[in-house]
């Protein structure tokens, strides 16, 4: 039996395995076409960038799949075109990229071969809770009181 080690197998790091498993899968899609930028562009807006010349509106999709931002570009055949030379890349692609959980979609626009997607990422102020300490009669003691009971 082999174990295999992780940043994840912290025993502080309770509940990642999830976090885990999107990593890995994040590693194995990390092919370079189209290639990409991502920019913050506000204190909670993102935009991610492709590079898509040739494409058109009808030849691309930008999807949400749970928490996943899915782009997939596939053009056209045009069998009455020949090309002595062909260095613009036309294949079909899919890139996709992990957004964190609140994480907005704004907008999709495509402008002289570059398709850019506007995100907003919404501050999330922190939340703090205070958990109650029971005695050991079950009752809610909230502090622990040390001295004499009179």
């Amino acid at each position: 039996m082999t174990t295999r080690l992780s940043i994840f197998s912290s025993p502080l790091l309770l509940g990642f395995d999830q976090l885990e498993r999107v990593c890995e899968r994040v590693a194995k899609g990390a092919e370079g076409y189209p290639p990409y930028n991502i920019e913050q562009t506000g204190e909670a807006s993102l935009r991610i960038t492709l590079a898509v010349a040739g494409f058109c509106p009808a030849d691309l999709s930008v999807q949400m799949e749970d928490n996943q931002l899915v782009i997939l570009g596939k053009q056209k055949e045009e069998n009455d075109r020949v090309f002595i030379h062909r260095g613009i890349a036309a294949r079909q692609f899919q890139r996709r990229f992990v957004l964190a959980e609140g994480i907005e979609v704004i907008r999709a626009r495509l402008d002289n071969g570059l398709l850019s997607i506007d995100l907003s990422r919404p501050v999330i102020p922190p939340k703090v809770k205070t958990i109650p300490i029971d005695q050991d009669g079950g009752s809610p003691g909230g502090a622990i009181h040390v001295g004499k009971k009179e």
